[in-house]
């Protein structure tokens, strides 16, 4: 099972790929931040806090164009994704 063998530290990558990716769409990236309720600057400085990383992908799974665009462009299994966000809900 792929969350038996995903690591925290590339649960942790493929959140901050995710970042990236939304960062890459002006559309995305600004319903992100209104939907976190943070704003670009303190992205910024959080970028890699679990909190914040869980968001990016809990957003990128909200919807399936976004899922199914984030897996194409990084080569992803859609599984990979699911399992690294519930690595990063994990205490």
């Amino acid at each position: 099972m792929i969350r038996d063998t995903l690591t925290r530290e590339r649960a942790e990558t493929i959140a901050l790929n995710g970042l990236a990716f939304l960062a890459g769409r002006d559309d995305d990236i600004e319903r992100f931040l209104r939907n976190t309720g943070i704003d670009a600057a303190e992205l910024r400085l959080r970028a890699s806090d679990p909190d914040v990383l869980r968001a990016v992908l809990e957003y990128i799974l909200a919807g399936d164009a976004t899922t199914t665009g984030f897996c194409e462009e990084q080569s992803l299994d859609s599984r990979e994704l699911h399992a690294a966000n519930h690595i990063l809900s994990l205490p």
